[in-house]
């Protein structure tokens, strides 16, 4: 409500989707066929939050309730991360929160007997059968259809920078892959993934999904695997690019940058003054460094000329919209502020991207690499760093399996 009593015209509602690996305990492999009675544990103890299965039965969703502010996801997050975490201890597994696992093989795994899954293997072969990623989706409810798919296409200059602050990827398949976030290339294999292009109205949305459908190339928008695009489920704008995030840290600090960009957004469109758009070209450009390079990428400045440092990307809303980034209690522990005028603190958008870096241990202007790597297997296991170009690290891990070097890691989710 605004400060009147009338309803807040940039009110917003939030949700998270998160895609769990559930895995070995000891070994940290995936579970091809994990005990059925995980997911009955979630049901039964899930409240008003959803726990469903993925395309794989390694595999497991949730679903948060629908929040009213940044504060109430963050409450939400840690609510149904603890009851997956308390579900598959009880029975045998542990939870894996990364976007790619390191080493599993796809050929051992088994998937969900559904026949929607069943339809995506028959058509789609050995793309999806090698699709071991899992990400994370934030969906913000508010306005109309127009008023959401006018910010979609706005909101997309700003997918790279999103993209790069979560990015918790970079092996697949036994190997490091050079990149910070693998799991969009993965991805990629399938149709009608990545950038959505430029659309300026719901009827211009509904026109090419009816097109979709008459060709017989999908059945619902579900089937729009876009980056961003409005839910076919709620009222939604779902932002699809980010990888999971490990800590609830790392996943709040997201969370409150798209809530800041979506209200300040919104705000122009109210007032008919939303930014030209870039070319698609330079947006999938962008794309691609963040996928490489993560919070250490150069992102190419589509509003001027050159490459820019990340922490240095113009960030128009923090200045031109002060409401915005106060707005809805966004408190999270790695950046807050506040106004002399007492308003709820909430973060700005350079603390969050300074935030999120930082809360990771990667110290500003200094070398940095991977945040996300932890333990393996071996207790005796030890890290070892090794320097690379570009004022980047690449990082080794030495376990005790005579002498061999593996580059692979696990991400264990984390309530905290």
């Amino acid at each position: 409500m605004a400060k009147d009593g009338t309803a807040d015209p940039l009110a917003i509602t939030l949700g998270v989707e998160e895609e769990f690996f559930l895995v070995d305990p000891e070994t940290r492999d995936l579970l091809p066929d994990p005990d059925p009675l995980i997911f009955e544990h979630c049901n039964e103890n899930r409240g008003d939050h959803k726990v469903v299965a993925e395309f794989l039965r390694s595999q497991i969703e949730t679903t948060t309730r629908v929040c009213s502010s940044v504060a109430d996801v963050r409450t939400a997050l840690i609510e149904t991360r603890r009851l997956l975490i308390d579900a598959v201890r009880h029975h045998g597994a542990a939870v894996m929160a990364a976007s790619t696992h390191p080493f599993a093989a796809w050929h051992q795994q088994i998937p969900t007997a559904e026949q929607r899954y069943e339809r995506f293997a028959m058509t789609y072969q050995q793309a999806v059968r090698e699709l071991l990623v899992g990400g994370m989706h934030i969906h913000a409810g508010f306005g109309d259809g127009d008023s959401r798919v006018r910010i979609m296409t706005a909101m997309r200059r700003y997918l790279p920078l999103l993209h790069a602050l979560s990015a918790s990827s970079p092996f697949s398949s036994g190997r490091e892959t050079g990149f910070k976030s693998y799991r969009l290339t993965l991805f990629g294999s399938l149709p009608r993934t990545g950038l959505p292009g430029a659309l300026h109205s719901w009827a211009e949305f509904e026109h090419l999904v009816e097109d979709y459908r008459r060709l017989e190339f999908i059945q619902d928008s579900s089937e729009l695997w876009w980056d961003i695009r409005p839910s076919r489920a709620f009222p939604t704008l779902e932002l699809r690019i980010c990888d999971i995030c490990q800590t609830v840290d790392d996943a709040m600090c997201v969370v409150a940058l798209y809530t800041c960009l979506v209200r300040y957004l919104l705000r122009l469109d109210m007032e008919n003054r939303l930014p030209p758009e870039p070319p698609t070209e330079l947006i999938k450009e962008n794309c691609w460094l963040a996928q490489r390079y993560g919070v250490v990428a150069f992102l190419g400045d589509t509003e001027g000329s050159g490459r820019l440092d990340i922490e240095n990307t113009p960030k128009p809303w923090s200045k031109n919209c002060p409401a915005t980034r106060v707005h809805w209690g966004a408190r999270t522990s790695c950046a807050t502020s506040s106004t002399s005028s007492g308003t709820a603190p909430g973060p700005t958008g350079r603390s969050i991207i300074t935030g999120c870096a930082a809360s990771k241990g990667i110290p500003r202007k200094k070398p940095c690499g991977p945040w996300w790597i932890s333990w393996l297997r071996k207790p005796e296991a030890a890290w070892v760093r090794r320097p690379e170009r570009d004022w980047r690290h690449r990082y080794d891990l030495r376990a005790g399996h005579g002498g061999r070097m593996v580059t692979i890691s696990v991400g264990k989710p984390s309530v905290a």
